[in-house]
């Protein structure tokens, strides 16, 4: 049955008055306990230690990354120094090639000009010849 019926009132006001109080007397009973505070501190000590690590290893991976960054850094400049140079030789032998090729145009120039210049002359003499 149920057991509200059977008692009063004032009796389950008084049984929740009752228990509220033990709840209070047992709450500070743990509040001033020493070796509360004491767990408190080694808890405090631990998440202290706790942040330290963490902070190390964070520090040491953004210290890492930099050094990946720096020697990412570096190779892109070697190779890039390297295409620079790779480009600069390619100018420099088309140039040559260029200047070589017009030393051949000139010769072959001057080839058919003496050529032109001695048909000339042999068409010349064959006239004087003829006379």
């Amino acid at each position: 049955m149920n057991r509200s019926k059977e008692t009063s009132f004032a009796d389950r006001q008084s049984a929740a008055a009752t228990a509220k109080k033990a709840a209070v007397e047992r709450h500070r009973a743990l509040a001033n306990d020493p070796q509360r505070a004491e767990r408190q501190l080694a808890r405090q000590a631990v998440k202290i230690a706790r942040d330290a690590r963490i902070a190390e290893r964070k520090a040491a991976r953004l210290a890492n990354e930099a050094r990946i960054a720096a020697e990412k850094a570096a190779e892109e400049a070697a190779r890039k120094a390297a295409h620079e140079a790779a480009l600069q030789a390619e100018q420099a032998v088309r140039e040559a090639e260029a200047a070589e090729k017009a030393a051949r145009d000139l010769a072959l120039e001057a080839e058919k000009q003496a050529a032109r210049d001695l048909r000339y002359a042999a068409r010349k003499a064959k006239k004087r010849k003829g006379r």
